[in-house]
């Protein structure tokens, strides 16, 4: 299976980014600030508390892709040198 581009996966992390930025501004925070339990917990906060570690989930994962890209793409321009 093909490796994923380093310019892929930077345009990913710019998309989540301002995902990111939307989920904690006012459409989504009045959609969950309600007066609604959730097993217990109040929908806002139980909102921050799935969609906190969610976000910091999805910014490790791509620190990690991007990581293995660029390690990738180091050393397949190594491997074209000193032939010829």
């Amino acid at each position: 299976m093909k490796a994923p581009k380093s310019g892929n996966l930077k345009e990913a992390w710019v998309l989540f980014f301002f995902l990111g930025v939307m989920m904690i501004n006012y459409p989504f925070i009045h959609i969950f600030n309600k007066n609604t339990m959730i097993f217990g917990i109040p929908a806002l906060p139980l909102y921050f508390l799935l969609g906190w570690p969610a976000s910091i989930a999805v910014i490790f994962y791509f620190c990690r892709k991007l990581d293995r890209v660029s390690d990738s793409d180091d050393s397949d321009e190594g491997k074209g040198e000193g032939q010829g």
